[in-house]
């Protein structure tokens, strides 16, 4: 069964970085899609980046978008989020979900059969 741990959130000040990452016991690791999504408090989870298994290419959601940067480590079965230019709008629990073979847009959507229990990221204004 293939379980996942997301360790790095904190509080960081508006402006500010942070790397949180998604540790997962499967292997290969290889073969496996892997995202991030939010829930933010009384909002719904939102899809934020996902990294392909096979070709590494990435898939941001356009809030997002050149501010995180999503990067997988196979040898080590991790995954990386950094977040730059924060801002209090991506105050939010985030979680790390992953799949075996999907594309891209399959994980974007939500259906996925793994999820980890998350980290809260905190940005203060």
């Amino acid at each position: 069964q293939v379980q996942l741990v997301e360790s790095g959130g904190g509080l960081v000040q508006t402006g500010g970085s942070l790397s949180i990452s998604c540790a997962a016991s499967v292997r290969p690791f290889s073969l496996y899609t892997v995202g991030w999504f939010r829930q933010a408090p009384e909002k719904e989870r939102e899809f934020v980046a996902a990294i392909h298994w096979s070709s590494d290419a990435a898939y941001y959601a356009d809030s997002v978008k050149g501010r995180f940067t999503i990067s997988r480590d196979n040898a080590k079965n991790t995954v990386h989020l950094q977040m730059n230019n924060l801002t209090p709008e991506d105050t939010a629990v985030y979680y790390c979900a992953a799949d075996r073979l999907v594309s891209l847009s399959a994980l974007a959507q939500g259906s996925v059969n793994t999820w980890g229990k998350g980290t809260l990221v905190t940005v203060s204004s």
